[in-house]
């Protein structure tokens, strides 16, 4: 089959824009799995003070569900990876899982600043920010063409004792490709039975009793939850807004309004 001139341009466009993309240093990508991670100390700061933690410290004796990013505050990063292991991290620790930690090329006052303001308590963020853990994992590489120097693929792993067990790299594509490295498919290789639970959300007061009641009743069935609390986070002109009531708890469940604590019971029941 003949190819015409303006289709051989156009292939011809696509294959050296892809290489400008990945470049030579970002080709050396390799699956580490089987094999120990690299030894390399992180330089954190911990309110005043310089801490400095090794890997041994992370990962000796320990289950440990790593996921590495390209940067602190990027869009992908913030709306989806972070908060989706930070949502599941009581799953993965039922499952036996010690630590979540997220990685990125950045410095350390970026990632306690993000952590801050993603309020995931549950992830330890670590500070690569010389690149040396990711370079040594073979995932350092070029975002010259954003302005930000040298970053790390995206990926995750689980790491047992310091050993790679498994790695979930995402395809050498252009652009920020995000397709494996996600909790969902984590928990999913440690758990294959995991099913997901809808999102859940509930409006809250201090002191508020069925407020209580609900959050201990949704812990129960095992649904993790993110709580809005009235005064701090919201106004009863928006619970009135939102649900047409000016009661609280009011709770909702995979974009449902559920309602109350006694209307939670019932749908439990119902389930």
């Amino acid at each position: 089959n003949k190819m015409n001139y303006g289709t051989f341009i156009c292939k011809m466009r696509q294959v050296f824009n892809s290489y400008l993309f990945f470049g030579r240093k970002n080709m050396s990508l390799k699956d580490m799995t089987g094999q120990k991670v690299p030894s390399v100390t992180f330089h954190t700061r911990q309110g005043d003070a310089w801490v400095d933690v090794t890997t041994d410290e992370i990962f000796n004796n320990k289950k440990v569900v790593v996921f590495s990013l390209p940067g602190a505050f990027t869009p992908t990063c913030s709306s989806t990876h972070l908060p989706r292991y930070n949502e599941l991290a009581k799953e993965f620790y039922a499952l036996g899982v010690d630590e979540i930690v997220c990685l990125s090329v950045n410095d350390t006052f970026v990632m306690n600043a993000w952590k801050a303001d993603q309020e995931c308590q549950n992830v330890t963020v670590l500070p690569d920010g010389n690149g040396d853990f990711t370079r040594g994992m073979g995932m350092l590489v070029s975002k010259n063409d954003l302005g930000f120097g040298e970053r790390s693929w995206r990926y995750s792993m689980y790491v047992v004792n310091g050993t790679v067990e498994k790695m979930f790299i995402e395809p050498q594509e252009p652009g920020d490709p995000f397709k494996v490295s996600d909790a969902d498919t984590m928990i999913k290789y440690l758990n294959p039975a995991w099913e997901a639970k809808p999102s859940v959300s509930i409006i809250t007061k201090p002191g508020c009793p069925f407020c209580a009641k609900a959050k201990a009743l949704l812990e129960v069935k095992g649904y993790q939850y993110e709580e809005i609390v009235l005064g701090k986070d919201a106004s009863t002109t928006s619970v009135r807004a939102i649900t047409g009531r000016t009661s609280v708890p009011q709770v909702f469940i995979g974009g449902k309004h559920i309602g109350g604590s006694d209307d939670l019971q019932a749908y439990f029941d119902v389930k």
